[in-house]
């Protein structure tokens, strides 16, 4: 049904609007359910993608369909759900009221709910986890550049769905175990919120051993609650999750010659977090260190660091100035 229906994605800011272009370069049906400003530069400038591989691919405004509102669904074979988490439930409810009850609905989005949320509002639909690992940053003029690497993760089911929505530059892999990807995935992301602290470029970013230590013990903190709770996390990277501290702990020079090995990582890219605090938005950390957080609730566990991050992020939206432009040494003595 994928590969002769159309494909919505639901909520196109920049990783569904890159899902979109090279899903409709690769000659599927795509329609891109998105805010206004977005569509006014589609409708502009038609859609460029590229990576960080070299692709360069300009997608005109008329190969697609676009809208504001939800009717764009009907009909559809599959929604890709690319919101923000918060949205998740709204989304959910849009879906049911303009979807097909046999479209296939993927969630590929940040955090470890969302599947939950959209099963809960969908009952009797088709909804499967998905994990995106790569880095997308909206540029100007409708221009959208995936900054790192890695394959896209959804659950695997009967239909193949992985497999149809798998096509070049968007390569997409099945899964028996989505819930370890996500959470895999997720303590990965916690650096998210340290890069939009910092206001670093992730490279640079990830250069410097101090942040590194920071990011690894927020991470120890985060693999501590869930061995408590019982969850085994499933790596995005060839580094198993339990192993990945003492990889970011590595000198300088040794920790590049590993990463250059695993992952790509574009020299201007950075969190989505960043990019939510320099916009004025709310970002996703709930949904991220928020949730090891309330997982640490109940599993009797401190994690000291991971709340102070939460409350650094916290203040930051709050001034609505962007990124603080903290050091890994301001956050240590905070």
């Amino acid at each position: 049904m994928i590969a002769t229906k159309s494909i919505c994605i639901a909520g196109a800011g920049s990783i569904g609007c890159f899902a979109g272009g090279v899903l409709a370069a690769a000659g599927r049906d795509v329609r891109l359910l998105a805010r206004p400003r977005i569509i006014e530069q589609i409708l502009s400038h038609g859609l460029r993608v590229t990576d960080i591989d070299g692709l360069d691919c300009r997608v005109a405004a008329r190969q697609l369909r676009l809208s504001d509102t939800a009717e764009l669904m009907q009909g559809v074979g599959a929604v890709l759900v690319t919101v923000k988490s918060a949205d998740t439930a709204e989304i959910a409810g849009l879906i049911a009221r303009h979807a097909p009850d046999d479209a296939v609905i993927v969630s590929l989005q940040n955090g470890v709910g969302n599947v939950a949320v959209l099963s809960e509002r969908l009952p009797g639909r088709v909804v499967l986890g998905g994990m995106v690992p790569f880095n997308v940053m909206s540029l100007s003029d409708a221009h959208f550049h995936r900054a790192t690497s890695g394959a896209v993760i959804v659950e695997h089911d009967a239909a193949g769905t992985a497999a149809a929505l798998s096509v070049p530059n968007f390569a997409v892999r099945p899964t028996d175990d989505i819930i370890g990807v996500q959470w895999g995935k997720l303590l990965i992301n916690l650096n998210n919120a340290l890069n939009a602290l910092s206001g670093l470029p992730l490279r640079e970013q990830l250069a410097q051993r101090a942040w590194r230590v920071l990011i690894a013990d927020q991470m120890m903190e985060a693999l501590a609650v869930l061995k408590a709770a019982g969850i085994r996390p499933v790596s995005p990277t060839p580094v198993p999750a339990r192993m990945t501290p003492a990889l970011l702990r590595l000198p300088d020079a040794l920790f590049a010659l590993v990463l250059g090995r695993t992952m790509k990582i574009d020299a201007s890219a950075r969190s989505s977090m960043w990019e939510d605090l320099q916009d004025g938005r709310r970002t996703e950390i709930d949904y991220l260190q928020g949730v090891v957080v309330e997982l640490a609730g109940r599993t009797g566990l401190r994690i000291p660091l991971t709340r102070h991050v939460v409350n650094l992020i916290r203040r930051a939206e709050q001034a609505g100035k962007g990124s603080p432009g903290l050091t890994a040494a301001d956050i240590r003595e905070s």
